[in-house]
């Protein structure tokens, strides 16, 4: 099943614009509002420029307004039309002021801005997430029938355009920037190539986070064949910049659910290269080779996992003796439970939101189904902008969590006529089922933010009696008989990496970390790890937040010989023992 897919598709900039917005709804705007490009504030600023000349405006106005202004009797206008004098001096300044600003506005080319005023300014908000959008190959050809190749003459990849090369770099770049403990990793051990002779097969969002994490790999001594575990994240832009560089990368934005498994088969099944390492997010990857491909996957040293579906379906492996070769438990370590699920999505849940439906949040009511560290993360969020949030949950440690920190626990049934949202957060199957939309107000917002795309029924949804209707990329209106509707954000599939973007730093945690998995389980000598389920050891879970701890300018107290002996542990760490709940 194909459970988060997504990619990124065309740049804002080449977008096809509609037609309805001509150069006259320029014209009016500037000379209906009388400002210039800079707005309200430059008026205002201008105004104050009016003082010196008032009193000759005044005058030059008022013999104006006396030549036209007497009333059919011959006699003048009464002195309560002062103020009409005042205002109309000062619109004539201003005209005079900004003649030859507006008329240079209105000389600029009208292509760029084509669309309807109210058109373009809520389709920015989900057009303009991320130069990674752009895609000016819009000719409905697949890239699946296409042949690319690189400048250098490399073709071993499918994405949508090669040509976009040079602004996914740009992209990658700028993910850097906010990625320090990956770079902190090549130039400390780039040079041992810790990773030499490991061929990496990777299913992940393929995104600009990720592609320096791949990068990193390919310094570190790994080769990597890369798909995407969701078919709506995908930047195409990066995919191509990852493709120049001469990885062998299988994705594109908008991926069918038979071009998703064929991308996945052919970064495993390419001639003369065996997969000895994989690094998972969603188990799709580890699913695929361990029924198609039992053989290959006999022979990989190892897995790494880094989300709560593919953690839930290597245990399933584990406990039915099924699971030949050692796992990593990415998704259950410190640094991604902490950071990536809680702070990440506590960012990114606004994000997608607003720039998918424009929603005003103050006073709406909104269900957040499961309070783990994603539900948690939404919560914290929606209720700093005022919403009234409930929480369904089953586990009754986190229901008493989120009823101490402010929040009502109830059913979804007994609330869902009422909420204006929806969002899941379980990792769950049919949380939200026909029975619940069924009942939902009109207008309601459904979406998801657990990795699997099961957790709303949808296949409920595609019914001869209901219709679906597209308004936006990745907004869908769901239309009852009545006429009721409610709106589907990114089809159920993962809101934030689907609809928007998540933070460089806090991805930047959880890709430190799964490359030191990925170290561990390579160079790890035999017989250390056996075939079973591992966490990452605490002290590399510390090792991976001191190295993000500088981009803080933080500094850390070090314990003393007497406290260290007193508190029995090691001045140097671990200072949580693994039971310790963070």
């Amino acid at each position: 099943m194909a459970e988060d897919k997504e990619q990124t598709g065309a740049s804002c900039a080449n977008l096809p614009l509609p037609d309805e917005f001509h150069e006259s709804h320029l014209e009016d705007r500037s000379e209906l509002n009388g400002e210039d490009e800079e707005g309200p504030s430059a008026t205002r600023d201008q105004s104050v420029k009016c003082g010196p000349d008032l009193l000759q405006m005044l005058k030059a106005a008022e013999s104006r307004r006396a030549a036209q202004g007497r009333d059919r009797d011959g006699s003048l206008v009464s002195e309560s039309g002062t103020g009409v004098l005042v205002t109309e001096a000062l619109r004539t300044d201003m005209q005079i002021q900004f003649n030859d600003q507006n008329q240079e506005f209105n000389k600029r080319p009208t292509k760029t801005v084509r669309r309807s005023l109210s058109r373009s300014i809520s389709q920015s908000s989900t057009d303009s997430f991320s130069s990674a959008c752009s895609d000016s190959s819009e000719d409905g050809t697949s890239p699946r029938d296409k042949l690319q190749k690189t400048s250098t003459g490399f073709s071993d990849f499918c994405i949508k355009n090669i040509k976009q090369a040079e602004f996914g770099r740009k992209e990658i770049e700028i993910a850097q920037q906010e990625m320090p403990a990956l770079m902190v990793l090549r130039k400390k051990v780039g040079g041992e190539k810790p990773l030499a002779g490991a061929k990496v097969v990777g299913c992940t969002h393929v995104t600009a986070q990720t592609a320096v994490l791949i990068e990193t790999l390919c310094l570190l001594g790994a080769q990597c064949r890369w798909a995407a575990c969701n078919i709506f994240s995908t930047q195409n832009t990066v995919a191509a910049a990852l493709a120049e560089g001469g990885t062998s990368v299988f994705a594109w934005r908008g991926e069918s659910e038979d071009d998703f498994w064929w991308c996945i088969d052919r970064c495993v099944t390419a001639e003369a290269w065996q997969p000895n390492m994989i690094l998972d997010d969603g188990g799709d990857l580890t699913h695929w080779i361990y029924k198609k491909y039992p053989s290959v996957f006999r022979k990989v040293k190892g897995i790494v996992e880094e989300s709560v579906t593919g953690i839930y379906r290597l245990y399933q492996l584990s406990k039915a003796g099924k699971l030949c070769i050692p796992a990593m438990n990415v998704n259950d370590s410190v640094t991604k439970q902490k950071f990536d699920n809680l702070y990440c999505c506590k960012e990114s849940i606004l994000d997608g939101l607003k720039r998918t439906t424009d929603v005003m949040f103050g006073g709406k009511q909104v269900m957040v189904c499961g309070y783990g560290e994603v539900g948690k993360g939404c919560c914290a969020a929606l209720k700093a902008l005022g919403t009234v949030v409930h929480v369904t949950e089953v586990d009754p440690i986190c229901a008493l969590q989120a009823c101490m920190d402010g929040f009502r626990v109830v059913k979804l049934s007994e609330v869902v006529r009422q909420v204006d949202m929806v969002i899941t957060c379980t990792g769950n199957k049919n949380v939200v089922n026909r029975e619940h939309l069924d009942r939902m107000k009109n207008g309601c917002i459904v979406c998801n933010m657990g990795h699997s795309s099961t957790e709303i029924d949808l296949t409920s949804l595609r019914t001869a009696e209901l219709r679906w209707e597209r308004v936006r990329p990745h907004v869908d209106h769901v239309i009852w008989p009545d006429g009721k509707r409610i709106t589907l954000l990114a089809e159920g599939r993962l809101l934030n990496l689907s609809c928007s973007t998540v933070p460089s730093l806090v991805l930047s945690i959880t890709a430190t970390t799964q490359a030191l998995a990925l170290i561990e389980l390579y160079s790890a000598p035999e017989g250390r790890y056996k075939q079973d389920v591992y966490l990452l050891p605490k002290k590399m879970d510390e090792f991976v937040a001191s190295l993000h701890l500088p981009a803080f300018e933080a500094h850390l107290t070090e314990l003393t010989d007497e406290q260290a002996k007193y508190l029995g542990i090691s001045k140097h760490g671990p200072f949580k023992a693994n039971y310790y709940r963070y």
